[in-house]
């Protein structure tokens, strides 16, 4: 087993950490490199404590990759000089090694860089605190694991601890997930593995916790008698890009659906926490795993973006779904007989991670027969149902859409969709997912994202979809995924009523 964690680690001293990334990928990890120097900015990664270390198998100079990483950092404008030295005090905390990932020799030499920067920093006493965060896939855990656990970890000398980070998805079903554990937990203790998932970092989760259960308003609402359906999107206007390899042994439901957009199911449909012990919070989400009911073959619409298998890392017959929209049913008292419909797609129209509620139809509507100006426009529909609508991504921003009236003298209704919240309040930052789960693992916050509660729902459909029994269709590139996209959400009895607002549809 690994080494136990001391119970009384000091937090002064050396801190190292280590992105190991696939070869030529280690500059692309820009959105890693920043959260880290908008960490040292704020001060949590102290210059005189840190060394940022760099490890791939590609052959290339400190001054190469730090030169490929100040463009990023420092882009053309809003930036003070005061910051641009800020980055190139950052980029001088960051060095590079090359090596394999399954042979000692490189590990060896990271070792020795790391030890020369714990001595040098340590002068004064304090601990060794090695974070290794794997960027890899999940096929060469194992091997990474064996080699920092034999090779780099840290000295018991200096007190501390080492940590590993790996990123979802962790393995591509319930069994090699199971089998990764295994693997990895021989070599280390649970409180040092952190498995990450970049939706569930610690502010999304506090936000959705506040909403729901400090607001009476919600409360009230949010059940089986008032809501109609449920959507939780991510959508993604690029295509796999230089991932292609990688991504096709996973595909869409494995690299968002399963992780990410379980979990913000899992806060959007949880019973309220006996406390906010994060213990707590983690058995009522579980619950709801336990209650979600097997996928229906009618419910799932898969699709692949057209150009994808030009890719000469994607075989010619690929399967891989690039595009995929599930109906999930929770069967419990508050949920039964509502469709939770979970829709992730590469090569979309736009970028968008929001989760949409539906309201039911107003039994009775005495509004019915009055002009509604903008629905009469849109073929004659009469539907006026009320909408909530988080966004995560571009904007964390809350709109509620509501029926009113027109200003004259008519009796005539008007729907807008109206922003509630808006979160990029002046003198508040809204973290990136990276920093708070860094930061997270950091102060020893364990988060495990990735449980067998979570792979049981979707293997069986992963493994028929890997035998060839379902077929992904073909979609436009940067259009809005398979128009049977659009008659399974009919199905599910969403409705689609137009706002007088720029934010467009589905």
């Amino acid at each position: 087993m690994g080494t136990r964690e001391s119970s009384n680690v000091s937090e002064t001293g050396s801190f190292s950490i280590v992105l190991l990334c696939a070869s030529g990928d280690l500059a692309e990890k820009k959105s890693l490199f920043l959260a880290l120097f908008h960490l040292y900015e704020k001060g949590f990664l102290p210059p005189t404590e840190v060394q940022i270390f760099g490890y791939a198998r590609t052959e290339i100079s400190d001054d190469e990759l730090r030169d490929q990483l100040r463009e990023y950092l420092i882009p053309a404008k809003y930036y003070s000089p005061k910051q641009v030295e800020d980055v190139w005090d950052f980029l001088n905390l960051i060095k590079y090694i090359s090596g394999s990932y399954d042979s000692e020799e490189g590990f060896r030499l990271l070792d020795k860089e790391i030890s020369e920067h714990e001595y040098s920093k340590n002068s004064g006493g304090g601990s060794s605190r090695r974070l290794f965060y794997l960027e890899l896939p999940p096929s060469v855990y194992p091997f990474v694991c064996n080699m920092i656990k034999t090779c780099c970890m840290n000295k018991s000398n200096l007190g501390g601890w080492t940590r590993i980070v790996v990123e979802k998805p962790f393995g591509k079903d319930l069994e090699s997930a199971e089998e990764l554990s295994t693997q990895i937990g021989e070599l280390f203790e649970e409180p040092q593995i952190y498995r990450i998932g970049h939706y569930l970092g610690k502010e999304l989760v506090q936000k959705m916790l506040v909403l729901r259960f400090a607001n009476q308003l919600f409360l009230s609402l949010w059940n089986r008698d008032n809501i109609d359906n449920v959507q939780i999107i991510f959508k993604e206007d690029f295509k796999v890009e230089v991932h292609g390899g990688y991504f096709d042994q996973y595909g869409i439901i494995r690299d968002i659906i399963q992780n990410h957009l379980l979990q913000v199911l899992c806060l959007v449909a949880m019973e309220r926490p006996v406390s906010l012990n994060p213990e707590h919070i983690r058995d009522e989400r579980v619950k709801v795993l336990e209650s979600v009911v097997p996928i229906s073959d009618d419910e799932i619409v898969l699709g692949q973006y057209e150009g994808y298998r030009d890719d000469p890392a994607v075989p010619d017959e690929s399967n891989t779904p690039t595009f995929a929209s599930v109906i999930l049913r929770i069967h419990n008292e508050r949920w039964e007989g509502v469709p939770f419909i979970l829709r992730a797609g590469k090569a979309l129209d736009s970028r968008k991670k929001e989760i949409r509620v539906q309201f039911k139809d107003v039994p009775d509507d005495i509004f019915k027969d009055v002009p509604h100006e903008i629905l009469l426009i849109f073929s004659g529909q009469k539907h006026r149902r009320n909408g909530f609508r988080i966004c995560l991504q571009p904007l964390e921003t809350i709109y509620m859409k509501l029926m009113y009236k027109l200003g004259n003298l008519n009796m005539s209704t008007h729907q807008s969709e109206q922003e509630l919240l808006y979160w990029r309040k002046e003198g508040v930052t809204i973290e990136d997912a990276y920093e708070n789960l860094i930061l997270d693992t950091i102060r020893g916050d364990q988060q495990q994202f990735v449980r067998r509660d979570e792979l049981e729902i979707f293997t069986p459909l992963l493994h028929r979809i890997d035998r060839g029994e379902f077929k992904p269709l073909p979609y436009e590139a940067y259009g809005y995924g398979p128009k049977e996209a659009f008659e399974l959400l009919r199905k599910a009895g969403y409705i689609k009523t137009p706002i007088v607002v720029k934010s467009p549809g589905f």
